[in-house]
């Protein structure tokens, strides 16, 4: 044991005393090269510089410019990576307080729950009841036939005298596309003075051709929420408008809830909204204003799952778990179902007080985006229009067969869709893919061009994401991507897309 004992001693010696050589000798290393080697290269040089001719001397003078200019680039070369890799250290660093940050509100708000939970037992138990009691100890609980658990929903059925509203078109109403949009822009002029583009409009309609769900986005004050209200005055039936709050956190605060006290429902203003669209057959507009006050993905996200599916007879809400006696009439096993002739318009302004969509939202919709106001125009008066639903989607597919995507747009379109994949890792994918299909004849049809509308899509639903990457880093691939675009559509084509490219190399 002894004898092991000296020969560990000795051994933690030798790798001291061997880190102590390496590290001399490194300094050994430096010493002599800062200090003996460049005096030895500068006398070496004086000793030369004395045979040197005045040709001699010029070559020693260019060849220094060179080696200077290279040294140079060298040092901007790394003072530029390091500024970058600073910038995106400190990217990074902020999303974790960011992340730190949602964790300390998610904490908050299931404190706030609790409280609100606390305060609804004592509320209730100031009532006389005790949520806590035996059911079998409870008093038995009449229920008020003559309403039901819906007093909202079934004041619709009343109203309607549980009969499906028809709508009768007109010749003057049985118009193209184009002539709709015409037909819109000075309604909304004339009637309204609301001034709208055909670009704008256009989108709008391709757009619901192309997803049931619509975002208008952009600056404060541009007429967002005004033009589905609008659009509702001109197919005479009012657009469903319902002011989002910050405080929604999933589907009840929607939807609504039954209260397990009261027996009844909590209906809320959207609920009576889709059930109402079930007694029509006209085009109706549900309004989300500022939608993106909360987050859009935790109460919206089950609507949005429900309309993707692919047939219309599964697009059932689930309201309650059963139906009861003196439940509303289109509320079939506790469910509503959905009609394809509604679609929801959410509306979302770009500031510090909102949230941003995320992805999941963007590409199961169609953005629209409004930061500019139209100018004055000079409409003469024009009516309003009766259409209904099926009238409009026979417009949609008549546009589908007259104006499909053409061959070259889809080569091109797949060439796009390769060379972003393999730069950025964002694909266009089979769902945007099918979005766009539908989307350009429609827009064909209602004014626009195929260039024009597959700029539209491709500046909204794949250049968007760019947003959410390490542009510094991709400035070679950016610069590539516009040229090929160039290349592809033409040097005048695709204004948007270039433009957002433009815009993007402005931030480094």
């Amino acid at each position: 044991m002894v004898e092991f004992g000296r020969y560990y001693i000795n051994f933690i010696r030798d790798i001291f005393r061997h880190i102590g050589e390496f590290f001399k000798g490194l300094f050994q290393t430096f010493a002599g090269f800062f200090v003996n080697g460049i005096k030895e290269l500068f006398e070496k040089f004086m000793l030369a510089s004395l045979q040197f001719t005045l040709l001699d001397w010029l070559m020693f003078v260019m060849v220094s410019i060179v080696n200077l200019i290279f040294i140079a680039v060298i040092v901007i070369k790394i003072v530029q990576f390091l500024k970058k890799y600073i910038k995106f250290v400190k990217s990074e660093l902020e999303k974790d307080e960011l992340v730190s940050e949602i964790a300390f509100l998610n904490q908050k708000t299931i404190e706030l729950i609790d409280e609100k939970n606390k305060i609804l037992a004592l509320k209730v138990s100031n009532l006389g009841i005790n949520p806590d009691q035996p059911e079998e100890d409870k008093p038995e609980e009449t229920e008020d036939v003559s309403t039901g658990r819906f007093v909202k929903l079934s004041m619709v059925d009343e109203e309607y005298q549980f009969q499906i509203k028809r709508i009768e078109m007109t010749e003057e109403d049985m118009i193209s596309l184009k002539d709709i949009v015409t037909r819109f822009i000075n309604f909304s002029a004339s009637r309204l003075k609301l001034y709208y583009n055909r670009k704008i409009i256009s989108a709008f309609f391709a757009g619901m051709a192309a997803s049931h769900t619509m975002i208008l986005e952009g600056i404060s004050g541009t007429g967002k929420t005004s033009l589905p209200y609008a659009m509702g005055k001109f197919f005479q039936h009012d657009a469903y408008i319902i002011p989002v709050q910050p405080s929604w956190r999933d589907r009840a605060e929607m939807l609504g809830y039954l209260n397990e006290f009261t027996k009844k429902f909590n209906e809320t203003d959207f609920l009576k909204s889709i059930y109402e669209t079930t007694y029509r057959e006209d085009i109706n507009i549900v309004v989300l204003d500022e939608m993106n006050l909360a987050r859009v993905e935790y109460y919206f996200a089950e609507l949005l799952s429900i309309m993707e599916m692919p047939d219309a007879d599964k697009w059932l809400v689930d309201i309650v778990p059963e139906t009861k006696p003196g439940d509303p009439k289109h509320l079939i096993k506790g469910k509503i179902l959905l009609p394809q002739h509604v679609w929801f318009v959410g509306t979302a302004n770009k500031d510090d007080s909102t949230f941003i969509i995320t992805d999941k939202v963007y590409d199961r919709a169609t953005p629209i985006e409004i930061n500019t106001k139209s100018e004055f125009i000079d409409a003469p008066p024009t009516d309003g229009i009766t259409m209904n639903h099926q009238y409009l989607d026979s417009l949609f597919r008549k546009a589908q067969e007259e104006f499909p995507l053409s061959p070259l747009a889809k080569e091109n379109l797949e060439k796009l869709d390769h060379f972003i994949t393999k730069n950025f890792k964002v694909t266009f994918g089979n769902r945007i893919m099918k979005q766009i299909k539908a989307f350009v004849p429609v827009y064909v049809a209602s004014g626009g061009t195929e260039n024009e509308a597959l700029d539209y899509m491709v500046a909204r639903k794949i250049f968007r994401k760019f947003e959410g990457l390490n542009l510094p880093f991709l400035q070679d691939e950016i610069n590539d991507l516009s040229k090929l675009i160039t290349k592809l559509f033409g040097k005048d084509q695709f204004e948007e897309c270039q433009e957002f490219l433009t815009r993007i190399k402005k931030t480094f």
